[in-house]
């Protein structure tokens, strides 16, 4: 297979990752053959794949917009996948000009469409670094000079924490961001999973396999242990709800989804 001019030396290009499989169902061009069959195959087992990643998104501009509104003006985005339309930085500088913002992902292809991008941005950083080292993250330069943790900031994991297992601690990994931040700063969580008392449709069940196989393994929740995420938080209204009820803006932003949608979201706030 032809290597891209835009993707790293490194990359494996037979190897699908989650950044560039998210990026193909969000419609972008940064991802290679075997990204897009594993896409496909999902899809065609599950079409509301697309929907349900189109709604996470959705959920970031929401987010980010109440952010802003509520006078944040730093993001620490982790996870952040590939650029695509409606990314932290656009949503946030275009009514505060002075946010600043810094993406984590652990894709170089990510990472380097990122800087790319981002060139003569000087109020934007990119960080190559895998968000359970806490440590890492938060030592890092590119944090460093971009955030000023005593002052408020929002801390973004967005359909980031399902890839996250159990043995790995999630609580944990929230709770080493939360204990950095200054009171008034946010925690946003988007999370796939269902209620358990959700009838969980057999084409759901089948798209999972097909992607924990063919990508990475995922951990689904449930709406009390994504709320128990947000411990030291107090949960902005309406608390944990399905994705596209979080403060829709429309009509229009929840859609019909032929059952329980398969994931929850929320915004909490440090005292």
């Amino acid at each position: 297979m032809e290597r891209p001019n835009w993707a790293p030396g490194d990359i494996d290009l037979e190897r699908p990752s989650v950044a560039r499989v998210y990026d193909y169902w969000l419609g972008g061009a940064h991802n290679f053959a075997a990204d897009r069959a594993i896409a496909q195959k999902t899809l065609e087992t599950m079409p509301q794949v697309r929907s349900v990643v189109l709604n996470h998104r959705a959920f970031l501009g929401r987010a980010v917009r109440y952010l802003v509104g509520a006078g944040v003006r730093q993001f620490l985005d982790l996870g952040s996948g590939i650029p695509t339309v409606g990314n932290v930085h656009e949503i946030a500088q275009t009514t505060n000009p002075d946010a600043r913002v810094v993406y984590v992902d652990i894709d170089s292809v990510a990472v380097a469409h990122s800087r790319s991008l981002l060139t003569g941005n000087d109020r934007v950083s990119v960080l190559q670094a895998d968000v359970r080292d806490t440590a890492t993250v938060l030592a890092a330069p590119e944090v460093a000079e971009q955030l000023d943790f005593a002052e408020p900031i929002a801390v973004l994991m967005i359909a980031l924490l399902h890839f996250v297992s159990d043995e790995d601690d999630p609580e944990s990994i929230v709770g080493d961001y939360r204990d950095r931040l200054a009171p008034g700063s946010f925690l946003a969580v988007s999370h796939a999973g269902y209620d358990e008392s959700d009838e969980v449709p057999a084409a759901s069940r089948e798209a999972r396999k097909i992607y924990d196989r063919g990508v990475t393994s995922t951990t689904l929740r449930n709406r009390a242990e994504v709320t128990r995420l947000f411990k030291g938080f107090e949960l902005v209204e309406p608390g944990v709800v399905r994705i596209p009820a979080w403060r829709p803006e429309s009509v229009d932003d929840v859609e019909e989804f032929g059952g329980a949608f398969p994931g929850f979201a929320a915004v909490g706030r440090k005292a």
